[in-house]
């Protein structure tokens, strides 16, 4: 096995892994990045709420659509489930736990093969964002915290929001409405993007090129013999 000196090893770390994950990484997001833009700027106009919503569903849907294709149907199905489940629940004390219940059966459908594997998995993250909104949203109606069912424009462009319909994070609903209102953009608030862009980009260069140096090193993997005696 060929061994290297610190410089070289740094050297290939940075060219065959480093480079390569970010420019990745960009390529990636540069689309949600700028649709993400487009509708904050949408929002400073003064548009009715319903059309803000709608810009953010089209905004989503566009975003779905370039990262699966037509399997995006999936994610879609599972939004339109959650709704119908809140509207028919819509006098029940416990949309939250109801909610949940058939999401799991709808994921777990989805995991025993309903839809091929390879398909799945790659929409697997996009749906447990979903599955996280809609399930937070039934308990902060339970709870009392949003007052009413939100009408059909207002959920959907909740569960499309653009910036997170694809990596997420999840956020609650209430979140998202302060979104729509769109405080005034700022130097400041320039900055903070550009500082979590930055920090987003740190942790998937360590989480692809370091952290399994870093396992390996403390758990080293050629050593699982020692594990099995």
């Amino acid at each position: 096995m060929a061994t290297f000196t610190r410089e070289e090893f740094y050297q290939q770390l940075l060219s065959g892994c480093v480079l390569p994950t970010a420019q990745q990484g960009f390529e990636q997001v540069w689309t949600l990045l700028l649709l993400s833009l487009a509708c904050r700027l949408l929002w400073r106009l003064a548009l009715p709420s319903y059309a803000k919503h709608l810009s953010t569903v089209a905004g989503g849907f566009y975003a779905l659509y370039h990262f699966f294709q037509l399997q995006m149907v999936w994610v879609v199905l599972l939004s339109l489930l959650c709704y119908l489940v809140l509207f028919l629940c819509r006098h029940s004390t416990q949309r939250g736990v109801l909610l949940s219940i058939t999401i799991l059966i709808y994921l777990l459908m989805g995991e025993m093969h309903m839809v091929d594997t390879v398909t799945w998995h790659k929409m697997r993250g996009a749906q447990m964002i979903v599955a996280m909104k809609a399930v937070s949203l039934g308990f902060d109606l339970d709870r009392g915290e949003v007052p009413s069912i939100p009408s059909p424009v207002e959920f959907m462009g909740y569960i499309y929001f653009v910036g997170t319909v694809i990596f997420g994070p999840w956020f609650r609903f209430r979140t998202y409405l302060q979104a729509v209102e769109s405080r005034r953009m700022s130097f400041s608030w320039f900055q903070k993007v550009c500082r979590s862009g930055f920090l987003s980009l740190v942790c998937l260069i360590m989480s692809t090129c370091v952290a399994p140096y870093l396992f390996s090193y403390f758990i080293p993997l050629y050593s699982y013999k020692l594990l099995r005696k």
